[in-house]
């Protein structure tokens, strides 16, 4: 009798989690989803409670977890600076303390482990775009430190791991990614844009708008993330996912509020500390490596974004815009 491998998602209740809790559920897996409810909401996964072959835990990831599985894809932690700045230790916790457990995990039911990583692991780049062999220009002690460096030393302890245990590991970059659950008060550029100009509110833009992010649409990550995970034993990462097309803030404002038909105006605000002025991959190795490459065009997934939020807006589950980070 064949048996559904069983996978668990740390993180599962969050915005990239239940994609791939519904990918994985999908593909004939057995999703074990594990969540403190910091950042996800059940509403993100209520519709996969009741499926056969879902499971829904709290658990926090900084304490050790007990269970029995094959697959781990640790995507536990605060990902927008506004929820990762408002308990910095805890963050840092969150991407160290998580990566130890997870691995411990793995390590005791030898299991594969996936790390979802980040680009802010780059900083401020000063190569553009960033391959994965750049080591990045990260300031150590500044207000986004919490998130760059623990992600920093979250893959420091998975190549030692590796190397010491001989484990199967696989480490991923995200760049930025937007789509449908979002948290519409998390700062993010897309979800923030996108509110304001459906609710007619000004669109906050800081600086001038010239800082330049690549927008990579949550159907498109998830895939590249299976397709990482299901590579060969000695195919480790880390490797770059994200949607190397590039666009300044301003530009995404403008698409935006034409595809909202919105009567929002633009307002300009100081440059945050450390904000980065270029990010974009550079996704050669995941086009070798996994053939891959994002399929779906920016105006497209804004539009199913915009459905999304729409619909959060007419149920009444939007209750205030927080600035855009």
């Amino acid at each position: 009798m064949h048996l559904e491998r069983r996978v668990l998602i740390t993180g599962g209740a969050g915005f990239l989690g239940s994609h791939l809790a519904e990918r994985l559920l999908a593909d004939g897996c057995q999703v074990l989803c594990v969540d403190n409810f910091y950042t996800g909401t059940r509403r993100n996964i209520e519709h996969l409670i009741g499926e056969k072959h879902f499971e829904l835990m709290r658990h926090d990831v900084c304490q050790p977890l007990f269970v029995e599985v094959d697959e781990i894809y640790n995507l536990a932690c605060p990902a927008s600076p506004i929820h990762y700045q408002r308990n910095p230790v805890q963050t840092t916790k969150t991407s160290v303390l998580g990566a130890i457990n997870m691995l411990g995990l793995a390590k005791r039911t030898r299991a594969k482990i996936f790390q979802a990583s980040t680009s802010e692991v780059y900083g401020d780049p000063s190569v553009h775009p960033q391959t994965e062999d750049y080591w990045g220009n990260v300031n150590p002690i500044g207000p986004r430190s919490c998130y760059d460096e623990g992600k920093r030393c979250a893959e420091t302890l998975f190549f030692d791991y590796q190397r010491q245990h001989a484990m199967e590991i696989k480490v991923a970059r995200f760049f930025n990614t937007y789509g449908p659950r979002t948290h519409p008060n998390d700062g993010r550029v897309v979800s923030s844009f996108i509110v304001q100009a459906l609710t007619n509110r000004p669109i906050t833009i800081f600086g001038e708008g010239q800082q330049t992010r690549s927008f990579c649409y949550v159907d498109d990550l998830v895939d590249g993330v299976v397709r990482l995970m299901n590579t060969a034993p000695d195919v480790s990462g880390p490797m770059n996912l994200g949607n190397p097309g590039e666009f300044t803030i301003a530009e995404l404002a403008t698409q935006v509020i034409a595809l909202t038909n919105s009567r929002s105006e633009i307002v300009n605000r100081p440059l945050p500390q450390d904000d980065p002025k270029q990010r974009c991959p550079d996704i050669s190795q995941a086009k070798a490596v996994l053939g891959w490459a994002p399929r779906v065009a920016l105006t497209e997934g804004l539009k199913k974004t915009i459905v999304y939020f729409e619909e959060m807006i007419s149920a009444g589950l939007v209750q205030r815009v927080t600035e855009p980070v």
